[in-house]
C-alpha cells in the first residue's frame, strides 16, 4: 500500500475545479495516504478559467501554480514533477473526469514491482458529427487493457499515468517538444530502452471533453508537424512514420502530392463541417505529412 502521492495536473484553458476536488475527496478517504495535489497552469489565456480554476486554492493539500509563459506540454510535466515531493507521481490530464471512485485507492494498492503504470481512459459521448468523438472512437479497439498491455510502451499516455518519483527523473519529458503531441509517445520508447517495467491496468478516467472539428484538424496538424521534426527519435513508435517512409522509399511520394495537392481544400472542408469522414481524415493526415518533406 502506497503511503504518499503527489497528482500532478498541467492545465492550458481548462476549468478543473471539479476535477481536483473529486481527487482531493478521494485521497482524504484513504487511511495512511499523504497526498499532495499540484495544478500548474501554463500561461493560458482564458482569463475566465484562470480565475474559476483559483476555487482551488481552499482545499486542503491543493497548489495552484499560475505561469505567464506558456512552456508546453513536456517542460511543465517536468515542472510539477520537480516540486512534487512524495515517492509516487500520478499525471492527470486536466481535461478527464473521475468516473470511478476507488480511481485513487486502485493506485495506492498496486504492486511496487511496477515503476509505471497506465490506467486508460473511458470515451465518453458526443454528437456524431465530432472529429475527435468519431475519431477516439473507432480507435477503442485498440484501448482496451489487453492490447496495451500486449505492447506496453507503444500505449502509453500522460492523461493517467502513474510514475515512480526516480523514474521519473531518470527519464524525463523531452523539453525540446514545445508543440502538440507525441511528448508521451518518445517517454514511451525511452521507458522500453531502458527496460522500465511498466504494466497497464484498467482504472480508466472519462474523456469526454471534445474539442470542435477545426480545433481538432488545428491540434492534429500541429502533431504532424512534430512528428516530422522528431521523426528520427520516434521510428519504430509511429505507424504513420512507418507507412510514410514506405511510400518515400518506393518514390510513391509525386503520387501522393498530385492528389494531396488536389483534394486538401475540400478534405480538410469536409473534415472541418458538419459530416467529417474519417476516410478524409486519414487521407489528410498522410499527405499533409507527406507535404512536409518537400
Amino acid at each position: 500500500m502506497k503511503t504518499e502521492l503527489s497528482i500532478l495536473v498541467p492545465c492550458y484553458n481548462c476549468r478543473c475545479v471539479a476535477l481536483v476536488k473529486a481527487l482531493a475527496m478521494q485521497c482524504e478517504n484513504i487511511e495512511g495516504l499523504r497526498y499532495e495535489i499540484i495544478v500548474a497552469d501554463d500561461g493560458s489565456t482564458d482569463t475566465h478559467a484562470r480565475l474559476t480554476n483559483k476555487e482551488m486554492l481552499e482545499l486542503a493539500n491543493v497548489v495552484y501554480l499560475q505561469r505567464r509563459e506558456n512552456v508546453g506540454r513536456a517542460r511543465i510535466r517536468n515542472v510539477l514533477a520537480r516540486r512534487a515531493t512524495s515517492a509516487w507521481l500520478l499525471f492527470v490530464d486536466s481535461d478527464m473526469t473521475v468516473c470511478r471512485d476507488d480511481f485513487v485507492l486502485r493506485y495506492a494498492e498496486l504492486d511496487d514491482a511496477y515503476e509505471v503504470a497506465c490506467g486508460g481512459y473511458l470515451l465518453g459521448h458526443a454528437k456524431g458529427n465530432n472529429l475527435r468523438f468519431l475519431y477516439e472512437k473507432q480507435a477503442a479497439d485498440s484501448n482496451t487493457l489487453a492490447r496495451r498491455n500486449l505492447h506496453p510502451y507503444h500505449n502509453l499516455h500522460t492523461a493517467n499515468l502513474l510514475m515512480r518519483r526516480e523514474t521519473a527523473f531518470a527519464h524525463p519529458f523531452d523539453e525540446r517538444f514545445r508543440r502538440y503531441g507525441y511528448e508521451d509517445v518518445l517517454l514511451g520508447k525511452q521507458l522500453m530502452l531502458s527496460d522500465t517495467r511498466i504494466i497497464h491496468i484498467d482504472n480508466p478516467l472519462l474523456f469526454a471533453d471534445f474539442e470542435s472539428n477545426t480545433h481538432f484538424m488545428q491540434k492534429t496538424e500541429e502533431a504532424l508537424q512534430t512528428l516530422h521534426t522528431f521523426r528520427q527519435e520516434l521510428r519504430g513508435f509511429s505507424r504513420l512514420l512507418d507507412v510514410a517512409d514506405k511510400i518515400r522509399r518506393l518514390h510513391l511520394q509525386p503520387l501522393v502530392d498530385f492528389y494531396w495537392k488536389r483534394r486538401k481544400k475540400s478534405w480538410r472542408a469536409c473534415l472541418c463541417g458538419n459530416q467529417p469522414k474519417l476516410k478524409c481524415y486519414k487521407y489528410y493526415r498522410l499527405g499533409y505529412f507527406l507535404s512536409l518533406f518537400s
